[in-house]
């Protein structure tokens, strides 16, 4: 079973719309609600292709009720804890003539001490249970990066892989408690790294660092460009096929799931590479965020191509 966390739970909202004017009254002509938030979309992702999956987080309110029920029908195990605060909204603007995404992402209720600590021994009783546990996006209010630590060395001492996906400050510490894979993009490698990163050689540098501190793999994504994997059995290199991408809105979140994927069936690196980059690329092809078709990413699993560096 694979366990995701999100503690920052939301009901994405998806309008399309025909030229997008600031300031202006704009006519949505299409909108999708889904149940959001990067570790949902993981969730999601995983379920599609065909994993046993337990979503936990903090949810809230009407919203949370609506983000429990839409996750059940998708046949995802839910094991959240409920606050009475409602969860948040985030609003991704498509504008079909521009072929450009807006974000408006809500920051979501605040979390006291004490409702965290409650969640952590929730957690940790799930975590018994899960063979990976995935950890993704921002955190509440009133939370900072020692939560991601806890939660990261919670499921390292129950001895689970733990994959940890945040940005930022939360990265930065979150990596102190050495989780099993992060993924960082290359605007977080120059930060975390120092470097411009204009080369796959300062990429592979950079990744390699962060492993030497303990990250059993380092995925450094690369957008349409794929992404570069180091680990213990070297560096890998993932090239995608070009899609006619409709949302890349949760990539990166089904990449995440990918990775999730093979280390619960014990793949190689290699191959879990392989999947997660074809399971990422498909996702783009989907309106719906954190979606995918399988027969999409069956296709471009056999056009990922993955050399060694």
């Amino acid at each position: 079973m694979i366990l995701t966390v999100t503690l920052n739970a939301a009901i994405d909202k998806r309008y399309v719309v025909d030229g997008f004017r600031q300031g202006e009254v704009n006519r949505v002509r299409e909108c999708v609600y889904t149940p959001g938030g990067k570790g949902l979309n993981v969730s999601k992702s995983a379920a599609i292709a065909g994993a046993e999956v337990t979503a936990t987080g903090l949810i809230g309110g009407h919203a949370g009720e609506y983000i429990e029920e839409a996750l059940k029908k998708l046949g995802i195990r839910c094991s959240f804890l409920k606050l009475e605060e409602e969860s948040r909204s985030c609003v991704n603007i498509w504008d079909e003539s521009e072929k450009k995404q807006t974000e408006f992402l809500e920051p979501g209720f605040a979390v006291k001490e004490d409702q965290f600590e409650r969640f952590a021994r929730k957690y940790q009783e799930l975590a018994k249970e899960a063979q990976v546990v995935s950890i993704s996006g921002s955190v509440p209010r009133g939370l900072d990066g020692l939560s991601y630590q806890k939660l990261v060395k919670i499921a390292k001492d129950l001895g689970k892989k733990v994959i940890l996906d945040t940005s930022g400050a939360l990265l930065e510490m979150g990596i102190k408690a050495a989780p099993s894979l992060v993924k960082p993009n290359l605007d977080e490698i120059r930060a975390l790294s120092g470097r411009n990163c204009e080369t796959q050689e300062d990429i592979v540098l950079s990744a390699k660092e962060i492993h030497l501190r303990g990250v059993e793999m380092v995925v450094v994504s690369l957008g349409a460009d794929g992404a570069v994997a180091v680990c213990g059995e070297g560096a890998f290199r993932a090239k995608v096929p070009k899609v006619s991408a409709v949302n890349t809105v949760g990539c990166g979140d089904s990449m995440i799931a990918g990775f999730a994927i093979g280390f619960a069936q014990g793949l190689s690196p290699k191959k879990s590479l392989k999947m997660a980059s074809a399971m990422s690329a498909a996702s783009a092809l989907s309106e719906e965020t954190g979606f995918f078709k399988l027969e999409d990413m069956e296709r471009l699993l056999n056009e990922v191509e993955v050399e060694r560096l």
